[in-house]
């Protein structure tokens, strides 16, 4: 395959089909403010809610990664956090327990008009590789995602207007973006799908793939990589890739690169201090520069796209910060290809705090409880308020 291919790939995408107001490539003005926060359902605490209470204290405080982090001077559990799944979630019969909910059945319509084939459907019925391919897979899982908060909406409201973080993993970010009103419902669904098919050409290229790594305390896994691509050019694979994707939790990483770097490591994983090496059910590196060829593709569609400013903040992937503006979603969303997801950093940025300040109420909306499950390993106190929205 050649790539060509992937230059030409805007070109033979369906158009967008807009919602009132999305108009092509000119940034919205800003939106108006999100409601107050609802009437509190926990009990009333006397303390009063500073930025002194609400972030580490002393030294600690001042180097710690929560500082980067928007906390309303409000009881923590008074707030939400919204987090979106990424690929690998997805499951045949998501959306099953949605349909019942407001608008749901709708998102899936609009859904199926932009991508040009019954998303429902996919998602319901599969076949399973089908839905496991990149292209299907990113669109499915941020409609499914979306689908999750208007059942969180109808069930739980207050769940939602008092939402004061949001992130997502991966593609999960556009689901996140899209809760925030940074993109409309339509503009993230074509998003999703020129980031899915770039991607899946982009892993046609070379034979490639993920591996998620548990590591011992002494496990060497930066110099298991370097070796592993040394190997490669001894072997005769030129400019082989092989390098942390993704940060989870302490001791788990995501390895991605070439089939042969990774099939080096997990061969000698003891020698490296690896518990387990587990392939992911994935079609490439993703967040390598093996991803570099679908960056010009995500680049051109989101030059083309409405973008606001963020009503919720939300967290990068890149380097756990806020978006700031239109452009730094641009900006950060293509270089989210290429580069790890910090989502372990993330997870501290939004709840490291004191002994004694409690957390916020965490919902996963997307198919399954892997972000749940992460942020266990994260935060156990945090993730006791964690609730996964059933898809």
């Amino acid at each position: 395959m050649s790539l060509c291919r992937l230059t030409r790939l805007r070109a033979r995408l369906p158009p967008c089909r807009r919602l009132s107001g999305d108009g092509g490539g000119r940034d919205a003005p800003p939106p108006e403010p999100l409601p107050s926060l609802l009437e509190p359902t926990h009990p009333a605490d006397d303390r009063q809610w500073s930025d002194a209470a609400l972030y580490p204290e002393g030294s600690r405080g001042r180097q710690s990664q929560a500082r980067r982090s928007a906390r309303p001077a409000v009881d923590p559990r008074h707030t939400s956090v919204l987090l979106f799944p990424g690929q690998g979630a997805q499951r045949i019969g998501m959306a099953d327990r949605l349909l019942p909910f407001p608008h749901v059945a709708d998102m899936f319509a609009e859904a199926s008009d932009i991508l040009g084939y019954d998303l429902l459907e996919l998602c319901r019925r599969g076949p399973a590789p089908r839905l496991d391919r990149t292209e299907h897979a990113q669109p499915a899982l941020l409609v499914t995602s979306l689908a999750a908060v208007e059942r969180l909406r109808d069930e739980r409201p207050r769940a939602v207007d008092s939402c004061m973080a949001a992130a997502g993993f991966s593609v999960g970010e556009l689901a996140a973006l899209t809760f925030s009103g940074a993109l409309s419902f339509s503009a993230a669904v074509r998003l999703a799908h020129v980031r899915g098919q770039a991607m899946q050409l982009a892993s046609e290229l070379a034979p490639s793939g993920m591996m998620t790594v548990l590591c011992r305390p002494d496990a060497r896994l930066g110099f298991a990589c370097s070796l592993a691509r040394r190997w490669c050019e001894e072997h005769g694979l030129e400019a082989p890739q092989c390098a942390v994707a993704s940060f989870l939790f302490p001791q788990c990483k995501v390895v991605a690169g070439h089939v042969e770097a990774l099939d080096f490591i997990a061969e000698r994983a003891a020698e490296f201090g690896l518990r387990r090496c587990t392939r992911l059910r994935v079609s490439g590196a993703f967040h390598t520069p093996l991803m570099a060829p679908a960056a010009e593709p995500l680049r051109a569609a989101l030059a083309d796209t409405r973008i606001s400013a963020p009503r919720v903040p939300v967290y990068s992937n890149v380097d756990g910060r806020q978006y700031r503006s239109a452009e730094h979603v641009r900006r950060r969303l293509v270089e989210q290809l290429t580069k790890p997801v910090k989502w372990e950093q993330t997870m501290h940025v939004l709840y490291e705090r004191s002994p004694g300040v409690p957390f916020p109420d965490t919902y996963e909306c997307g198919p399954g409880d892997t972000l749940t499950a992460i942020l266990k390993k994260v935060n156990a106190k945090a993730a006791d308020s964690c609730t996964s929205v059933e898809v």
